[in-house]
């Protein structure tokens, strides 16, 4: 119920109750819940009602057509209405996830066309510089279209490092491909930077300087689950992403 109660009268997760201010971050992690209800194979809904699969396609086909090629080359922009603040901000969150969804969806269906798409908005991540590959990956926060995306905003983030890791690990799994087996051992190396001495899950944007605010506290929480998947999807990574993630369940019940 909780899953088709947003859904709208497009069944594309922009409801009339939100469409003033949602942005494609916030419609893109919509399609992660109804992507995992599909992988998961849960019941889905009467025979009448949108099914899991044609949701999460819904959601990536509709933040796919608001690519933009006009600015910067491509991306997407972090709102999708032009009255909200941050239209001209392209963030690594909304198009990690257009990344990983296309990732999951082609893993899903088969379908090359969803591979094609993850590479695209890869490729463009990494053109700009919101992505850096190498021992250390990284995924920065976002780019201004008031400089042609010349100037990158350098705050790392938990959930858009385990978007593009956890996306990268569905393509390996799907293609085989060693480009991306290699994409993914590289962010899951760089991930050491989110554990504190090495072993509790911290925010480190935010949480040495006690500053995060209410959204930033609920990023572990998505990266914790794309570790998961991960450790599913590539089997080598399961040690030390369970080292990772009994070491910070500890720390919270000791907490």
């Amino acid at each position: 119920q909780a899953l088709l109660y947003q859904t709208g009268d497009d069944h594309d997760y922009v409801p009339l109750n939100q469409s003033t201010t949602e942005g494609n971050d916030d419609q893109a992690f919509w399609g992660l819940a109804v992507m995992a209800a599909a992988e998961r194979n849960f019941s889905n809904p009467d025979p009448d009602q949108p099914q899991w699969l044609y949701l999460a396609q819904a959601v990536f086909n509709t933040m796919a057509l608001r690519w933009d090629a006009d600015s910067c080359g491509g991306g997407l922009r972090w709102q999708i209405f032009t009255w909200n603040s941050g239209y001209d901000y392209k963030n690594s969150v909304s198009n990690g996830a257009l990344f990983h969804i296309a990732a999951r969806l082609a893993r899903y269906t088969g379908n090359q066309s969803y591979v094609d798409w993850a590479e695209k908005v890869f490729d463009w991540m990494r053109d700009v510089g919101l992505i850096t590959e190498g021992d250390w990956a990284f995924v920065h926060d976002g780019v201004s279209i008031d400089d042609n995306c010349t100037s990158v905003t350098p705050y790392q983030w938990t959930y858009n490092h385990g978007l593009i890791m956890a996306g990268s690990a569905y393509l390996y799994n799907f293609t085989g491909s060693e480009v991306w087996h290699n994409r993914t051992k590289e962010f899951l190396h760089s991930s050491s930077v989110f554990f504190k001495n090495g072993s509790i899950l911290w925010e480190a944007a935010c949480q040495a300087s006690n500053t995060c605010n209410t959204d930033q506290r609920s990023f572990k929480a998505y990266f914790s689950r794309f570790l998961g998947l991960t450790a599913q999807l590539v089997p080598e990574s399961r040690s030390q992403i369970m080292e990772w993630i009994h070491s910070s369940a500890k720390g919270a019940a000791n907490s």
